[in-house]
């Protein structure tokens, strides 16, 4: 491939998607780093290709550029997490509360299928059939605010929080439990109750924050005993 000639902009955003995904999906994982070789091969293009889409997810939070590494999948610290799972809430609230004023019934229907194709992936141990209903579920949530402006807000937010998304379906027990906090927000919208979507929604997100810090201490732990497990090979040899 000509890495000169000018770049298709549906290759970029097939690039873009790609990464996006790997990333979302936890088969890029957080402080891994990204050599254009690999992401040439993984996403099927050519370098400048690559890396306008790396570029893209920069911007986006996903991946960050470290001196003397270059390009690497971007990782939050507790405080960072913790900070963006509470505007993560606001803006959540917010939709839910604002699906309610703006939305109708089609709005919500889409809701309740939502939560029922998750619990159908729950129930098959479906993990992308999980993260699937649960993106139908906000793009329901979204037509019914009806604001393009909060919509890429959350976007945003989610795309950096999304290593949590996919550590929390994973762990026993949470999936169930998000099922019946998603459809608590798809009955409130329902029952055309506003103040109660909105505590549903934020109900959700504090709920995800609480298991994204255990996620977070978990590899903290993980990594802390890596390190003492070399420091103490170094030492016997």
């Amino acid at each position: 491939m000509n890495d000169a000639a000018p770049i298709p902009p549906t290759a970029r955003r097939m690039a873009e998607e790609i990464l996006r995904n790997a990333i979302l999906t936890g088969e890029l994982k957080p402080g891994q780093r990204l050599t254009e070789r690999s992401l040439c091969e993984l996403a099927g293009v050519g370098r400048t290709t690559v890396r306008e889409a790396v570029r893209q997810l920069e911007s986006e939070g996903l991946i960050s550029t470290v001196p003397h590494r270059g390009p690497v999948v971007a990782v939050l610290s507790e405080g960072e997490a913790r900070d963006l799972y509470e505007l993560r809430a606001m803006l959540e609230g917010q939709a839910g509360r604002l699906c309610v004023l703006r939305g109708d019934e089609s709005h919500a229907a889409a809701l309740h299928a939502a939560v029922d194709q998750m619990e159908r992936a729950r129930q098959a141990g479906s993990m992308l059939g999980i993260l699937e209903a649960n993106a139908a579920f906000y793009a329901a949530l979204n037509a019914g605010a009806r604001n393009e402006a909060l919509r890429q807000a959350m976007l945003g937010v989610q795309n950096r929080l999304a290593f949590f998304r996919f550590s929390s379906t994973r762990w026993p027990g949470r999936a169930e439990r998000s099922v019946a906090e998603l459809r608590a927000i798809a009955e409130a919208v329902t029952a055309r109750d506003a103040a109660a979507a909105e505590a549903a929604c934020i109900r959700h997100i504090e709920a995800s924050a609480e298991l994204a810090l255990l996620v977070l201490a978990e590899r903290a732990r993980g990594a802390d005993m890596v390190r003492r497990g070399r420091r103490n090979a170094m030492e016997r040899a």
